[in-house]
């Protein structure tokens, strides 16, 4: 203990101690380099001031697409987790449980206030609910988990998803964010591409509207296969969607790409992409375009469903108390 600190009245101590700042208490915009206050990030849905769409959870996805914030969640199914027994510096299944804990931890502090509940295993979670009044099953595709690569967990879960959708006579609305195809489940991962085909065109059969939100990046199996099969494609701005990277083209075909290739606004242009949406805008835009797609006589309230499916669960109303905290 030195003379200073003898001499330095309590309160003065206080204000002098150091304080612990959050580490994530600022976010660097990708566009335009600034820091931007991420609170601000929160309110406006991880969209900078320059425009740029920053990746998002699935819980806040389906905070963004249903009514009220009111979903119910879809369990998907379970699959073998390591088929093949692969390992490369890592065993899969260590890979599988590092991803868990990962998701399991963003869950735990975005439900600190509480929320509904979400059921998530692999990369991609579902839920049913209601978009502008029209019944919807959404299936987002979470990049954070393994960069939502397609396996035989995300198969399986968009073919369930799909089947809910059928079930309930509902809209099907995916989202998608993965670098493609799950490189420790070979071949078995490949298959899900034509499994997934096979489940939209049973949603086309039953006349039902299968919309697609382009989210960054969609690219390789995914964008080959599910992300280009819907009735609409609806992108996010600046989103890279494309099926191989641009260097390894430049390097293929030993050419300067045009600028803006692969992105969200090119492909509008050349006719692959029919929306590019803001994000702040993207439930009234997926609201309306389903409204348009979804034959009056199913937009309805949950009647005559079968007995093993339940209706949907919603967030608890708020108090007056719990509103007038919030405001």
């Amino acid at each position: 203990m030195n003379w200073i600190t003898k001499v330095t009245p309590p309160g003065l101590k206080t204000m002098l101690a150091k304080k612990d700042t959050p580490e994530d208490l600022w976010v660097k915009c990708p566009v335009s380099g600034e820091l931007v206050y991420k609170t601000d990030l929160e309110e406006n849905w991880y969209v900078t001031p320059a425009g740029a769409h920053l990746r998002i959870s699935p819980r806040m996805r389906f905070r963004i697409m249903f009514d009220d914030e009111r979903w119910e969640p879809i369990e998907l199914p379970s699959v073998p987790h390591d088929p093949l027994k692969f390992k490369d510096d890592k065993p899969y299944p260590a890979r599988l449980k590092a991803a868990k804990a990962k998701i399991a931890a963003r869950e735990k502090k975005e439900t600190e206030e509480g929320g509904a509940p979400l059921l998530q295993d692999d990369c991609m979670v579902a839920a049913y609910g209601k978009i502008g009044g029209v019944p919807a099953v959404v299936l987002v595709q979470d990049f954070a988990f393994m960069g939502g690569s397609l396996g035989m967990a995300a198969g399986e879960g968009f073919i369930a998803a799909a089947q809910m959708a059928l079930a309930r006579k509902a809209a099907f609305v995916v989202c998608t964010a993965s670098g493609g195809a799950r490189m420790q489940e070979g071949t078995l991962s490949l298959m899900q591409m034509p499994r997934t085909t096979l489940a939209i065109n049973e949603l086309a059969d039953a006349k039902l509207p299968y919309v697609v939100v382009l989210t960054d990046p969609t690219s390789g199996g995914v964008s080959a296969s599910y992300a280009m099969l819907g009735d609409i494609h609806i992108a996010e701005p600046g989103a890279m969607i494309a099926f191989s990277g641009p260097r390894v083209i430049e390097q293929t075909i030993r050419e300067s790409l045009p600028k803006g290739f692969q992105r969200a606004e090119f492909l509008r242009e050349k006719g692959q992409v029919d929306i590019v949406c803001d994000r702040r805008e993207l439930k009234d835009t997926v609201s309306r375009v389903l409204s348009i797609l979804m034959p009056h006589s199913r937009r309805r309230d949950d009647r005559g469903l079968p007995a093993s499916l339940t209706p949907p669960k919603t967030h608890a109303a708020k108090t007056s108390k719990d509103k007038g905290e919030t405001a």
